[in-house]
């Protein structure tokens, strides 16, 4: 018990020591009901023992409870940005099958442009605590992948991830959208 805490016990201690051995109020109990009593010293000590038990627990609760908001207010500054990153996914999406799916008659400072942009969009999701899950040569998680069919490859061990359709994206290390995979099964 720390020494705030000891003085209000005290304080409240005294209070009623003073309350019961007050010759006034003495009197006036007596007048009012003969049979009231001074408490004795073993109910006033109980009386103590109650009182610092119900400042100990309102002061443990009192602790828990700021624990516990503070605990969700880091969590609303982590993840609050949550909703609008997974409303860019799909740009970045798109900016991939762009590449991918360039046409012959694009320039190069096309595939440049769009690289570029992919670039900046992937750096600014970084900056927000937003990692690609690219699982290339890893086996099969379901926490971080999503299958979406099986295949089989001769190189490649049961279990594992075959081709990728869509990259996953976690917020830190919590998975906002799973990578889209195969699974190989030979």
């Amino acid at each position: 018990m720390n020494k705030k805490d000891k003085s209000v016990v005290d304080e409240i201690d005294d209070n009623i020591v003073e309350e019961y051995s007050n010759e006034d109020n003495i009197s006036e109990d007596l007048s009012e009901s003969e049979s009231n009593e001074t408490p004795s010293y073993e109910e006033l000590f109980d009386k103590h023992e109650e009182l610092e038990k119900q400042l100990l627990r309102s002061n443990a609760d009192l602790d828990n409870a700021l624990k516990r908001t503070l605990s969700e207010v880091e969590k609303a500054h982590k993840y609050g940005v949550e909703k609008l990153l997974l409303e860019l996914l799909p740009i970045i999406d798109n900016l991939e099958n762009a590449l991918t799916n360039l046409s012959k008659d694009a320039t190069k400072e096309d595939q440049e442009g769009i690289e570029l942009t992919l670039k900046s969009f992937e750096s600014t999701l970084d900056k927000f605590g937003m990692v690609p899950i690219y699982p290339d040569n890893e086996q099969f998680n379901p926490e971080k992948h999503e299958a979406v069919s099986m295949e089989k490859d001769k190189s490649k061990k049961d279990g594992f991830v075959g081709n990728i359709f869509q990259r996953g994206w976690e917020l830190h290390s919590r998975v906002l959208r799973p990578a889209r995979v195969t699974v190989i099964k030979n």
